[in-house]
């Protein structure tokens, strides 16, 4: 497979196959959130039209980064999201590096959301699609961070059928600036498990697909079979 790895700013035209990658914190979050029963995640442009939407939905659920703030219901943590049930909602997600990278690739064929807490489901996705070029979104950083990279390339070994040990992988994850400032508190709106739960490799056993539906983003998961299991979707 044909992988390519670039941050949002290197991002000239959509590719046809992208999987934006953040792992500390968006789309570990929005995995946790499918696991908390959430039925889909809308991708948001700015936190305004995350406002707008909750306005138009009020029983849909606004998260973002950060701390708590008016009008929000919850933040980008998968500590403090897993004590919600989320079942059948609608979640709105406004984030930093993970959404813009989502919203950069919105006309490409296939956009996945991935982090290593559905890093394996992603990659099963992608052997079975047959897919020779895909392009990997290094969200955070513009591209430089290094857990979203360390990521993506593992999928991207996984996804070309590499026998790959994920250990180094993840302690370049959990060495990384990101996880630093998250377990330093540096940032807020963070739950003290937050870099232990983005470091969880293959928690959940779906891949999480992004469309566009009536001009929105939308996230849902996606159940991958896995090899002895092939006759479920």
């Amino acid at each position: 497979m044909d992988a390519r790895f670039l941050g949002i700013p290197e991002l000239a035209e959509a590719p046809s196959v992208a999987v934006v990658v953040d792992v500390m914190r968006a789309f570990t979050v929005a995995a946790w959130a499918f696991a908390q029963g959430a039925e889909k995640i809308v991708l948001a442009e700015s936190p305004d039209e995350a406002l707008a939407l909750k306005a138009r939905h009020p029983e849909w659920v606004a998260l973002k980064d950060g701390p708590p703030a008016p009008g929000f219901d919850a933040v980008n943590s998968p500590g403090l999201l897993r004590s919600l049930d989320l079942g059948g909602r609608t979640v709105v997600q406004k984030t930093t590096a993970g959404t813009v990278g989502a919203l950069a690739v919105k006309g490409a064929s296939l956009v996945l959301c991935a982090s290593f807490v559905v890093a394996e489901a992603t990659a099963r996705l992608l052997r079975s699609r047959d897919r020779d070029g895909v392009t990997f979104v290094v969200t955070g950083e513009d591209g430089r961070a290094d857990e979203d990279l360390a990521c993506a390339q593992y999928i991207a070994l996984r996804a070309a059928g590499a026998g790959t040990d994920a250990a180094d992988f993840l302690r370049r994850a959990g060495a990384s600036r990101a996880a630093h400032e998250l377990a330093e508190g540096i940032r807020q709106g963070v739950h003290p498990d937050d870099v232990a739960l983005c470091l969880e490799l293959d928690r959940f056993p779906f891949a999480m697909v992004a469309t566009l539906e009536d001009s929105l983003m939308v996230l849902r998961p996606y159940a991958v079979p896995s090899p002895t299991d092939a006759g479920v979707r």
